[in-house]
């Protein structure tokens, strides 16, 4: 039997996410966040001098690097 995560039903609503928000959710350390950011590996929405991650990038990110468990 395959687990899977379900990252919709763990993810609080909303539709932008600011790195902090990100970081005390615990998913993605911010400093890794701002790295990622810079390398352009993930999408980022940029309002004034912010970084926000809309949910469905950060979900899309997240099933993409997450590695199944050995059985």
């Amino acid at each position: 039997m395959d687990i899977f995560t379900n990252y919709d039903e763990l993810l609080p609503k909303g539709i932008l996410f600011s790195i902090k928000e990100i970081d005390d959710m615990g998913l993605i350390k911010s400093d890794m966040l701002k790295k990622l950011i810079y390398n352009r590996e993930i999408e980022v929405v940029k309002v004034g001098a912010k970084n926000f991650i809309s949910r469905s990038v950060l979900i899309l990110f997240l099933k993409k690097n997450t590695l199944p468990a050995l059985k």
